[in-house]
């Protein structure tokens, strides 16, 4: 498999506890038959010379072949997962990604890595909102991501002020067929069924 795009690690975020889902796993809910995790894992995979999945529960993710990595910083949310997958990254960059967007698509993923540059973020701005969790984060900015850790000031939009940030325009994005779907998260049953989806846990 050919990987001609930059060198960036694909990180999958399945840290999250999944409230609003009763408890469940979100990364284990299944539409179309599959697993979302599954998917995203085939479609990194299609994009990235190196896949993670950032989780504290490894075990689950046994059976994907795929390098895991624990939170540091437990209990800290996503950027604790990028922190996490940012020490195993092999490359300058990682992509990251919920695991609860199923209809992540690889054209928009390529559009928002073309675009890495000097800034050290890479974010869609979507339906007059920013989306920290479908976008790149370049590892030298590993100091700003610990600073924020330790402050406690852990929510992705207080971490985005502390970087220079490359927002993507929501109008480019749209010229995509495919960016609505990439950019849906799913965070409640209602919203699981809503794209067709069911639980089919391990």
């Amino acid at each position: 498999m050919t990987h001609a795009h930059a060198p960036v690690a694909g990180v999958i975020l399945a840290g999250g506890r999944a409230s609003r889902m009763g408890g469940r796993d979100k990364a284990f809910a299944a539409v179309a038959g599959e697993p979302i995790v599954v998917r995203t894992v085939r479609v990194f995979r299609s994009l990235f010379p190196q896949v993670l999945v950032s989780t504290n529960r490894p075990a689950r993710f046994a059976a994907l072949g795929v390098q895991t990595v624990a939170d540091r910083h437990p209990g800290a949310g996503p950027l604790a997962g990028i922190h996490a997958a940012m020490l195993e990254s092999r490359y300058p960059h990682v992509f990251v990604a919920a695991c609860d967007m199923p209809g992540l698509d690889p054209d928009v993923i390529r559009l928002v890595v073309a675009r890495i540059g000097a800034a050290d973020a890479v974010v869609p701005r979507w339906d007059g909102d920013v989306e920290p969790l479908h976008a790149v984060y370049a590892l030298r900015t590993l100091p700003a991501v610990e600073a924020a850790l330790a402050s406690g000031r852990h929510a992705m939009r207080d971490f985005l002020q502390t970087v220079t940030v490359d927002w993507v325009g929501e109008a480019e994005l749209r010229a995509l067929g495919g960016a609505a779907a990439s950019l849906t998260n799913v965070n409640t049953p209602e919203d699981l069924a809503g794209v067709g989806g069911r639980f089919e846990e391990p």
